[in-house]
């Protein structure tokens, strides 16, 4: 349907975008790709700004915000973008197909061709037999699906989300996260905007940190959680020989803490990790210990923003 070109799906330049004296963001570079890019950051971050650059909504101050190569604020990039925002502005005696055909037709299809647009993504997103309801009878899980059938309905290279799981029980929490892995799987770009951290670890294939307008870090969390040699990790270790190798642990120069869980399990919190796992390579290499698992407990989204965010404070 649209037409396809070799550039990035998205590209911020050096973009800086201020309120008088308010920066909203500041120097932000990055590059979004296919697959799913989460945006993390707390109220006032930037968030919003950074959303708003990159639908066209606003202009930078300085620097360039470019989709498949166009301006963002240009209607070539908008064609690129389908956005489902985080609030409902909806006519509320529209039927949901109603509305989405509606979508469909500003986009400059045909009557026959926003029809059969429409049946397309109300079947992808699970809709179809709802449809034909007024949208002010819709629960918030319903009015996320619609929002989310008309951001698609122009079959756009890359899609905005912003808190799209937000009111949606689990079931349909499920639902939805597969769908965004299949349109990922498809080729295009998602990038996701959450306050529930918790989504990200299984949803998102990179991760954006923001904080006071500043790209405080971006990459996989494994990518980002190896470049900080000195983030702590709570580590669970379970060995045959426990009481013997916590002896040796507790004597090494990057565990700061030790906590024995059961006759089998204990766990450490150590400062600078790759230090902490050569140690423990040559502790198990010279003694009589048998370890049968290590699992880090807190390199989840959150634990990471969490350190991120006190470093930045510091």
């Amino acid at each position: 349907m649209m037409k396809t070109t070799t550039a990035s799906p998205c590209v911020f330049t050096n973009v800086s975008k201020w309120y008088g004296d308010v920066i909203g963001v500041n120097d932000l570079s990055l590059e979004l790709n296919p697959g799913i890019t989460g945006l993390v950051g707390p109220n006032g971050a930037g968030k919003t700004t950074t959303i708003r650059l990159l639908t066209g909504q606003l202009r930078p101050s300085i620097g360039e915000v470019r989709i498949r190569g166009a301006r963002a604020w240009s209607a070539e990039a908008k064609s690129h973008v389908g956005y489902c925002p985080d609030v409902d502005s909806f006519y509320e005696e529209m039927s949901g197909r109603r509305f989405v055909q509606s979508m469909a037709r500003l986009h400059g299809m045909s009557g026959s061709a926003a029809n059969n647009r429409t049946e397309e993504v109300l079947e992808l997103v699970d809709m179809t037999r709802r449809a034909d309801r007024k949208l002010a009878g819709y629960s918030k899980g319903m009015r996320q699906r619609i929002k989310l059938a008309q951001a698609l309905v122009h079959d756009p290279d890359m899609v905005v989300l912003d808190e799209p799981l937000n009111g949606v029980d689990p079931v349909g929490r499920r639902e939805l996260v597969a769908l965004f892995r299949r349109l990922a799987d498809s080729g295009k770009a998602l990038l996701v905007s959450s306050h529930i951290l918790e989504d990200m670890d299984s949803l998102a294939d990179q991760i954006l940190f923001i904080c006071r307008g500043r790209l405080l870090a971006s990459g996989r969390l494994e990518e980002i959680r190896d470049t900080l040699d000195d983030y702590p990790l709570h580590i669970r270790v379970t060995s045959d020989r426990l009481r013997q190798l916590a002896k040796e642990l507790v004597a090494c120069s990057c565990v700061i803490g030790l906590q024995i869980e059961s006759d089998d399990d204990l766990v450490v919190e150590v400062e600078h990790p790759k230090q902490f796992y050569h140690q423990l390579n040559t502790i198990i290499a010279q003694g009589p210990y048998e370890v049968q698992r290590l699992q880090v407990l807190d390199a989840s989204t959150e634990a990471i923003f969490d350190y991120l965010m006190e470093r930045r404070m510091v």
